[in-house]
Order: structure tokens, then C-alpha cells, then sequence
């Protein structure tokens, strides 16, 4: 739903079809509002100008959302009010438009008419995109499912459930493990009573890989391989101020190879 094939559908195919229906259709009451009961040029530039707005407020709304897709989980209930606010919203500007041409004309008059227009002319094209999604996407929600890293302690409860890909690494501390992960542009470590070994088929299954005896780490997050002064070899992550992950010989070229 939030991909930018989907983004760009929407603000391509959604005022193309408003346009095309208005200028085709022409019912008398879509002809005597778009007119202004003037000629059918006045008709058509005002398609033109409220096509324009829609476009807009696509923009406005789906380059946001599908800049923002991974750290919005939208479920279809709060997706469909998305939707609908952005069909008020494009009411509420197109009434102000008319308004201002009509001049005499009332601007909650012209936002019920504007609403009744948006509604006649928009919602075919949204479900038929929202099903042309549905049908070449049907393993979108099992993909993010299987994007989530579950971490469960020693006793086999769930403790921790984060996304594969803000994972930096994971090290020992005696009997427990830490998870060090980002939350925004913050550094985040969880901590849960468990061993390297009991989750390093968990690790394998999502790609993070392990680069010393005490240490897992996430190639996606790994900037560089160095050697320090001594000699030791280091991995540098791509997170400001963090601290450089120790790689061992024994990992150093299957860790290479991944980045």
C-alpha cells in the first residue's frame, strides 16, 4: 500500500480520471456547477484548476506516507481514513476555489458540492487501485512479518520484537545477550537472559551474521572493516558514535564478502 508504484498510481491515475469523467459524463448538474452557468470553457478551465488542486493534495499526502513506510505500519482501517482525508481535504480547497470564482456563491454551499463531485468521480479508481495492489502484492504483510526479529530468553518467553534492519549488533554479557538497535536516531540496547548459541540459528535466519565469539553483527550497518593499532580487526557501523564491533580472523572473510 505504501510502495511508490502505489504513490505514483495515485497521483497520476486519480486526477486523470477526474478530469476524463467530468469532461465525458457532463450530467446536467456537473455541467451547471462546473460552469457556473457560463459557456463550456469556463466548464473545462476549472476542471483543469481542480485537477490541479487534487494533484496537489496527492503529493502532499502519498510522498509523505510512502517516504515514511517503514515506520508507518498502516493496517486497512487507519488506511482508509487516510484516504478520506484526503478526499475532504481536496473538498475543502476545490470549494474554496469555487467560491472565490462564483464570487456570490457560498463556500459551505460549493463544499457540499465539492465533496458530492469528489466522491462521484474518485472512489471507482481508488478501489480499483487498492485491488490492483491487493492482487500484485499478497505476500506484502508476510514479508514484513518475516522482516521481525523475535527474541525470546532462555525460558522460551518472547521478550523483544524489532525489525531485522535496525539491528546494528547483538553481544554476550555473561548469561545474558544485548540487543543494540535504533529507534529513530537513537541508540537502543535491550538486554534478556539468554545465550549466543540459543539464538544463532535466529541470527542466520535474518541475515546478521556472527563476527566473534561474543558478537553477532548486521552487515546492512557495517560501514567499514579496519585494522586497529594492534592489530585487531574492527567493523565500523554506519551510526554516529558507536562503538566499532570486533571481528575476529575466523569471520573476517565470510563478513567481507557481505558488504
Amino acid at each position: 500500500m505504501l510502495s511508490v508504484p502505489v504513490m505514483l498510481l495515485h497521483i497520476l491515475v486519480l486526477p486523470v480520471f477526474f478530469l476524463c469523467f467530468t469532461l465525458i459524463y457532463q450530467s446536467e448538474w456537473m455541467v451547471s456547477f462546473l460552469s457556473m452557468g457560463l459557456d463550456s470553457g469556463r466548464m473545462v478551465f476549472n476542471v483543469l484548476m481542480l485537477m490541479c488542486i487534487m494533484i496537489g493534495v496527492l503529493c502532499a499526502s502519498r510522498i509523505p506516507m510512502t517516504s515514511l513506510r517503514r515506520h508507518l505500519q498502516l493496517t486497512w482501517f487507519p488506511y482508509i481514513l487516510w484516504s478520506l482525508a484526503e478526499v475532504v481535504v481536496f473538498a475543502c480547497f476545490a470549494a474554496l476555489y469555487m467560491a472565490l470564482m462564483y464570487g456570490d456563491y457560498g463556500y459551505f454551499a460549493a463544499l457540499g458540492e465539492c465533496f458530492l463531485l469528489t466522491i462521484g468521480t474518485v472512489t471507482y479508481p481508488y478501489l480499483i487501485i487498492t485491488a490492483i495492489t491487493c492482487a500484485t502484492h499478497p505476500n506484502e504483510k508476510a514479508a514484513a512479518e518475516d522482516d521481525l526479529v523475535r527474541f525470546a530468553d532462555n525460558t522460551g518467553r518472547l521478550k523483544l520484537v524489532i525489525a531485522n534492519d535496525v539491528i546494528l549488533y547483538v553481544e554476550a554479557q555473561e548469561n545474558y545477550i544485548a540487543v543494540h538497535y535504533m529507534e529513530g536516531e537513537q541508540h537502543k540496547e535491550y538486554s534478556l537472559r539468554q545465550s549466543m548459541r540459543g539464538i544463532e540459528e535466529l541470527m542466520d535466519k535474518h541475515g546478521i551474521v556472527r563476527c566473534q565469539r561474543s558478537y553477532f553483527v548486521n552487515p546492512r550497518h557495517v560501514k567499514v572493516l579496519r585494522r586497529d593499532k594492534e592489530g585487531f580487526i574492527q567493523a565500523e557501523l554506519d551510526v554516529i558514535n558507536s562503538k566499532p564491533v570486533p571481528v575476529s580472523p575466523k569471520y573476517y572473510e565470510q563478513l567481507s564478502k557481505m558488504l
